[in-house]
């Protein structure tokens, strides 16, 4: 939990609106002391004043299993819903900027072909258009024949939202997890960069001790991972847990990169650190 709450920090967003679950099997002193805990830990890292919600998720589940969705069960997931939507502002989208879908899954489905899903993360992309697939390998451009999200077939795909998009013209085995659908020549893959980066300490879930020029950790750009390497640190030869520095990155391939992008990095199984690029080579 409090390295969500710090990465959740580290990558921009804002608000945030708790549930408290099983409080049906939980003591009433306990839960409120849970309350306390936990908005001391999101205040520690700028969250003031967050909603609370409690409740019961299994037996709002139970309940609605039984088609009651209006008695006392439930009612902690409505409070929850109208609380996310007060808390909560509506995400400001950008859809006039060249679209750009990180993917996140690729399958087949037989007798239509090969279908990349992700989330939009800006632009709009309509039935038809050719796209072009970014990262590792030289770029491919491909038509988008199909669009649908939950579904629901589209005519178009809008920054913001979760969608499947069947393209013509590529194999199953030709995109992958990583990899992102552009608009064509809007974006390059790089394997190296600068950053800001912040650096976790032990307390929040990263490292003991400092890291110096040569570290390897794994590099997290959204539903990309590649191993990296740190070439420099500015102001020293070494970052210390909780410090914060730009540095030079490179990366073992090439990957969907432009200034702006955040990203994660990760050893042994856990965030060790966040940044944001700030400039592309």
């Amino acid at each position: 939990t409090r390295e969500h709450v710090l990465l959740a920090r580290q990558v921009g967003v804002e608000h945030l609106v708790v549930f408290v679950n099983k409080t049906d099997i939980a003591d009433p002193e306990l839960v409120e002391l849970v309350v306390l805990e936990v908005e001391e830990l999101l205040e520690s890292h700028g969250f003031r004043g967050v909603p609370f919600v409690r409740g019961s998720a299994l037996l709002a589940l139970d309940a609605a299993a039984k088609g009651d969705v209006v008695g006392d069960a439930a009612s902690c997931i409505r409070t929850l819903v109208d609380t996310l939507d007060r808390a909560v502002p509506v995400p400001a989208r950008d859809f006039e900027a060249p679209f750009f879908m990180p993917i996140e899954d690729v399958f087949t489905i037989d007798g239509r072909g090969t279908v990349a899903t992700g989330r939009v993360t800006r632009g709009v992309l309509p039935k038809g258009t050719p796209v072009e697939v970014v990262g590792g390998s030289a770029p491919r451009t491909i038509v988008v024949t199909s669009i649908e999200s939950f579904h629901r077939e589209k005519s178009e795909a809008r920054a913001g939202e979760n969608v499947g998009l069947l393209l013509r013209g590529v194999g199953r085995d030709d995109i992958a997890r990583g990899q992102a659908l552009t608009l064509p020549g809007s974006v390059a893959s790089h394997a190296a960069g600068e950053a800001e980066l912040f650096v976790l300490t032990a307390k929040e879930g990263g490292r003991h001790t400092p890291f110096g020029v040569g570290y390897q950790p794994q590099f997290f750009f959204g539903a990309t991972d590649v191993t990296g390497a740190i070439e420099s640190i500015d102001g020293g030869g070494v970052l210390e847990p909780g410090g914060r520095a730009l540095v030079r990155f490179t990366l073992r391939r090439p990957v969907p990169l432009e200034t702006g992008m955040r990203f994660a990095i990760r050893e042994g199984g856990r965030t060790v650190g966040a940044g944001a690029v700030t400039a592309v080579h």
